[in-house]
């Protein structure tokens, strides 16, 4: 079981390096507005309510949405405003940039590692347009060397911060030495849209939030941060990475034919408009086991020896979904529903917030990371912590 990652059902990865993947730092960023749910309902109901006829029918999402709190990049009348897509995107440019910054550097110290130590940077976000991609705009500003490879991710949805972990696996396995800075950034809260009088936009106001994580990424069996660049004048921790978080062992996505309308984006005149199917967690009921067992079987697994799971918590209904089909493993939901209660969706960033959780309450053994995104797409990868 303690094979390096590998990409797909039980096909190996580009390199047969018996080296292993390791995550040697995790950091999670959150914006500085503070969203309480029954204030955002009474916004709401201000906002949408005469405008809405449905608006009192839809109202219980708010309290079964199992948020207690969530952050947002702009204040709550800002959001609830009437903003136009530049307005938004413009936020989006800027607090992309702060929140990953502060991720990212928070990561680094804590992997005994400096922004010139880093080889190769994925970004992931899927809730904004930049061009130049976020990657580019940080290199100047966090002084990443010039030459460090770059990989802008989009429209992975909520999927994306584990897909993106597992492309970075891939890149540190193809490079063994190499570092990979994962950094991830949703700001969900920019999607809702003052002009949409759908159920689809309430139920947006009442799960999502905005946040940003970021990952330290390396293959190599001795784990010293000084091995690319031994300058002993660098001011590094000198704890340095040591073992790490985890060793990433593998992944696994499936896109099933037919569900390409389940989740995605609508574009309209003053945004990104959110699409997701109430068929979500029908789907995952029905669809998902035969997947989630294939991928385990290859590695002479069943869901009996996983020792918990790190799941996106995309809403409660999903998350109930989940449990019915990973039983009898159970470990990891908890830290689902904390992080679902304390921060909402932040759609790809939330894996990162429950495995925060997960690895500061000591757990350990093999886990599971799950999440789902527009195709309709099932994102797994194997870690063991």
């Amino acid at each position: 079981m303690d094979d390096p990652i590998t990409q797909g059902g039980d096909r190996p990865g580009p390199s047969s390096s018996p080296e292993k993947v390791r995550l040697l730092g995790l950091a999670c960023a959150v914006p500085p507005h503070v969203l309480d749910q029954d204030a955002v309902l009474r916004a709401a109901r201000t906002v949408f309510g005469p405008r809405l006829r449905d608006f009192e029918r839809l109202a219980p999402v708010f309290d079964n949405a199992g948020i207690t709190t969530r952050y947002a990049s702009k204040p709550l009348d800002w959001l609830l405003g009437a903003p136009g897509w530049a307005e938004k995107n413009a936020a989006y440019l800027e607090s992309a940039q702060n929140l990953l910054e502060q991720a990212a550097r928070s990561c680094l110290r804590g992997a005994g590692l400096i922004p010139t130590d880093v080889d190769a940077l994925v970004v992931v976000s899927s809730t904004g347009i930049a061009t130049p991609s976020l990657d580019s705009l940080l290199m100047e500003r966090m002084g990443l060397r010039p030459d460090t490879r770059r990989l802008p991710v989009f429209g992975l949805g909520c999927a994306g911060g584990v897909l993106g972990l597992a492309r970075a696996a891939e890149l540190a396995r193809a490079v063994p030495g190499s570092n990979v800075l994962l950094l991830v950034v949703e700001l969900c809260s920019l999607t809702v849209r003052h002009g949409d009088l759908s159920p689809t936009n309430v139920v947006a106001t009442a799960l999502f939030g905005d946040g940003a994580a970021a990952c330290l990424i390396r293959c190599d069996a001795a784990a010293d941060p000084k091995a690319l660049n031994p300058d002993d004048s660098i001011d590094r921790d000198p704890t340095g990475p040591g073992r790490g978080l985890a060793a990433l062992v593998a992944s696994c996505e499936h896109t099933w034919p037919g569900t390409r309308d389940i989740m995605g984006w609508r574009v309209a005149n003053d945004g990104l408009g959110v699409v997701f199917s109430q068929d979500i967690p029908r789907l995952i009921r029905e669809r998902l086991r035969p997947v989630l067992d294939g991928f385990l079987a290859a590695r002479g697994m069943t869901r009996a020896n996983l020792a918990g799971v790190a799941c996106h918590p995309g809403g409660v209904k999903v998350l109930s979904a989940l449990e019915e089909v990973l039983a009898p493993v159970s470990d990891g939901f908890e830290e689902s529903r904390s992080v679902l209660r304390d921060y909402g969706n932040m759609s790809a960033v939330t894996v990162f917030f429950v495995l925060e959780r997960r690895l500061a309450a000591g757990a350990t053994g093999r886990h599971l990371l799950t999440a789902f995104g527009p195709g309709f797409t099932a994102a797994l990868l194997l870690a063991d912590l």
